[in-house]
């Protein structure tokens, strides 16, 4: 009985053996084949444009995969206010100055209307002498009666140019004097989007996330430049300038069935936590920004929470505890 078990034994072994060369040779063969595969996939997927989910909105954006990739993005921030603030001016050119956001060139601008008075005269004169960031538009001093569209119908006259690029800017934003951009993050967010027919901003109401149903807050929205040129073309604006200016914005926009592409920034744009409301947020890193700053003390507790002062260089010159 040994003696035939041993050679039972042996053929036992050297099956098993055989079974798994098999199976090695076998798996080499489809690596190479599910290589050749993968390669090949990778080929004919490489000519379909990218896309970028929004997972805010829940829109599927295509992706700027365009020529322009190695361009920086030229965005212009267009500040609404009133002539006579001109502390808030100088604040806020401390809050933007020392911001220099990566591959982009983004231009802040405060913008009002025709002046009233000598002392504006003089004294915003030296403000355009010494910073040349004011826009004045031929309008009369408003909020709610035509002086958003007068901004944005007024800027390809102003801004284009036959030695300048084209387009003078890629983006538009009308922003409040009481919020408070991080233009980093803002850059960052809009890098992947397109560069045409786009309209970006916190969606109004608060609790909604949709942004192809109501509109965009007046704390700042943004749109491509294209839309800036509708603007100043079409009639739909031109007949319909009062009332809440964000609502009626958004009212433009649907009623010419413009910006197929949205993008909705919440809950990287916010109001100021205090009080506590349904369009409040916390303070968080990933903000983009933060509105209804309406005094010193948060201004403050904001750029403290966001370290704005990290890049103080150390000198002799001065000592801050």
């Amino acid at each position: 009985m040994m003696k035939n078990a041993k050679p039972d034994r042996r053929r036992f072994i050297i099956s098993c053996f055989s079974f798994i060369l098999f199976l090695c040779v076998l798996a080499s063969i489809n690596e190479v084949r599910f290589d050749s595969l993968l390669k090949f996939g990778r080929c004919a997927l490489s000519n379909i444009p990218s896309q970028y989910y929004n997972s805010s909105s829940n829109n599927l954006l295509t992706v700027n995969n365009s020529s322009n990739d190695d361009d920086d993005i030229r965005v212009l921030i267009g500040i609404l206010t009133l002539p006579d603030q001109y502390q808030r001016r100088h604040f806020l050119r401390l809050i933007y100055g020392t911001q220099s956001p990566v591959g982009a060139q983004v231009d802040v601008k405060f913008v009002f209307c025709n002046l009233t008075k000598e002392d504006q005269k003089v004294l915003v004169a030296l403000e355009i002498m010494r910073y040349d960031d004011i826009i004045i538009l031929d309008c009369k001093e408003n909020m709610n009666k035509g002086k958003t569209y007068t901004y944005f119908s007024s800027l390809p006259e102003m801004l284009n140019t036959p030695d300048g690029p084209s387009p003078p800017y890629h983006y538009v934003m009308k922003a409040d004097d009481d919020a408070y951009f991080r233009l980093d993050n803002l850059v960052a967010s809009l890098r992947p989007l397109p560069r045409e027919d786009l309209y970006y901003g916190y969606v109004i109401p608060c609790p909604s996330m949709d942004p192809f149903v109501h509109y965009m807050s007046g704390m700042g929205y943004l749109i491509s430049w294209d839309i800036v040129e509708w603007i100043r073309d079409s009639d739909i604006p031109k007949n319909h300038l009062e009332g809440p200016e964000d609502k009626i914005f958004g009212e433009w926009i649907r009623s010419g069935h413009r910006a197929k592409n949205r993008y909705n920034a919440k809950w990287s744009m916010y109001n100021y936590p205090d009080p506590p409301t349904r369009c409040t947020h916390e303070l968080w890193p990933d903000t983009i920004a933060v509105h209804l700053l309406k005094n010193q003390e948060k201004w403050i507790h904001t750029l403290k929470y966001f370290n704005v002062t990290d890049n103080l260089k150390p000198s002799k010159l001065y000592h801050i505890p």
